[in-house]
């Protein structure tokens, strides 16, 4: 039987663990499967794994406060009180009481853990924070003080459990301190910039810390704003970009860090800079903002695929994945496709094929942009119709083959004159239909409906 304690208690804690771990499994798997795996995604496996171990501390260090408050919320628990009183994050009776920004009431012990957690958004509504401001809600207090006295029941003085996790006055004020270095010589800029890359790397709080300012992000931004990439020193520059990748890996900074004005056009500089980390880490930030669907399209419209496809064509395997994460990302939404298209996508993805380069990712972001009547155009054009049909016959993979036939299938709909290939094909080697009998159920569905129209166009061609 699993221990039960603090973690196990808090539900914030416990959620925030349950996130971590499941990133860690996902971090390992792509390291141990993949033989092109980055250095970036074992810098996040031990970030991860360091996130893990500061929850684990954070649970001894305050288990002997939280036994002493115990026996008061089981005094709690053995009266039911109404559920206005209760806190959504913990369910229990709330001791202090305060308002979020979004207007939803919490214990305050509980929702201060999931804002020093980098959390940005109400737990209730999911809605982004203007401010993380708490304002003490007296009138829920009062109620609840009423209703205990009522009861029979002492309210316990609202402490915290242990000590708060977040950071300190002095940290803080070290924090703005090396923004206001940014603004200052060379040395000092390098320095403060490294520091905040460090920072923002290790403590989830200092990430939060940049959305309590509306200026921290513009400061960050400071050294190389306005510059040219070839006068901005690479370090310096490395730092900055790292940092706001930093910073985006939680959801509730995708937001800020997106709509800050200057951060897409020097992403989209980044992506062009003579350093490749500096141009891989550019491509992840691009990749971990365009999870929110407001930034697949503000990304699009700022015209970062163009940038992006020539680094996937440019082909160095440190920077791939991101780049290639980062456009299946931006191409889910209807108007980035047509911007792929337009930018050249489909014959550099088709290229790094048949290259035998990143085929699962680049298949999949492939199948997305058939949708689109010019990239069927230019897959048949470029001689894509035999090597999908070759892959669907030699692959062992079977999401591999599902989009393939997704592919071919949208060509069959648009282009007659490729009817002759999928007709050889099936008589030569009978892959599609092996395909409608074996493959997934959406690959069947897909072959099955590339076999209708063949056996339609043989019957209209016999009638006539």
């Amino acid at each position: 039987m699993a221990k039960t304690g603090l973690l196990s208690s808090d539900p914030t804690l416990r959620a925030r663990a349950v996130e971590l771990k499941k990133e860690l499994q996902r971090l390992v798997r792509t390291i141990v499967d993949d033989e092109d795996y980055t250095v970036h995604s074992v810098d996040l496996a031990k970030d991860t794994l360091c996130a893990l171990r500061q929850l684990k501390l954070n649970k001894q260090s305050t288990a002997a406060t939280a036994t002493t408050t115990t026996s008061s919320f089981k005094l709690h628990e053995a009266v039911s009180c109404p559920d206005e009183f209760k806190c959504p994050l913990s369910k229990e009776l709330m001791r202090d009481p305060v308002i979020l920004a979004s207007g939803q009431t919490y214990d305050r012990p509980f929702i201060q853990k999931w804002l020093n957690a980098g959390n940005r958004t109400c737990p209730r509504t999911q809605q982004v924070l203007s401010h993380t401001l708490l304002t003490p809600n007296y009138l829920i207090l009062e109620l609840i003080s009423q209703w205990c006295k009522s009861q029979g029941i002492e309210l316990p003085n609202p402490v915290m459990n242990g000590k708060e996790e977040g950071i300190t006055g002095a940290e803080r004020d070290h924090f703005f301190s090396l923004l206001e270095k940014l603004t200052a010589a060379l040395p000092e800029q390098k320095k403060a910039a490294k520091e905040l890359r460090m920072l923002t790397k290790k403590m989830p709080s200092f990430r939060a810390l940049f959305g309590e300012s509306v200026d921290a992000i513009p400061q960050l931004l400071t050294p190389i704003t306005g510059s040219e990439s070839q006068g901005v020193h690479p370090d310096l520059q490395e730092d900055v970009i790292t940092t706001l990748l930093n910073l985006s890996i939680h959801d509730s900074n995708k937001k800020l860090v997106a709509e800050t004005p200057a951060v897409i056009p020097l992403l989209m500089e980044a992506l062009r800079s003579e350093t490749i980390e500096i141009r891989s880490n550019a491509a992840a930030a691009l990749f971990t903002l365009s999870a929110l669907d407001s930034n697949k399209a503000l990304i699009g419209k700022s015209g970062a695929l163009k940038p992006l496809i020539d680094l996937l064509d440019e082909g160095h395997p440190l920077a791939m994945k991101d780049v290639a994460s980062a456009i299946f990302n931006l191409c889910i939404i209807h108007e980035n496709k047509a911007r792929a298209v337009r930018d050249g996508a489909v014959s550099v993805i088709l290229k790094k094929i048949m290259d035998g380069v990143l085929v699962d990712e680049l298949l999949a972001i492939l199948a997305m942009l058939s949708t689109h009547q010019r990239a069927i155009e230019e897959i048949g054009e470029l001689g894509g119709v035999p090597f999908l049909l070759r892959i669907i016959r030699e692959s062992t993979c079977e999401r591999n083959k599902e989009n393939c036939i997704a592919i071919l299938h949208t060509v069959c709909l648009n282009d007659r004159t490729k009817w002759k290939a999928l007709k050889e094909e099936e008589s030569t080697h009978g892959t599609i239909s092996k395909l409608a009998q074996d493959g997934t159920s959406r690959a069947k569905r897909k072959a099955s409906g590339i076999l209708e129209r063949l056996r339609r166009a043989v019957n209209i061609t016999h009638t006539a």
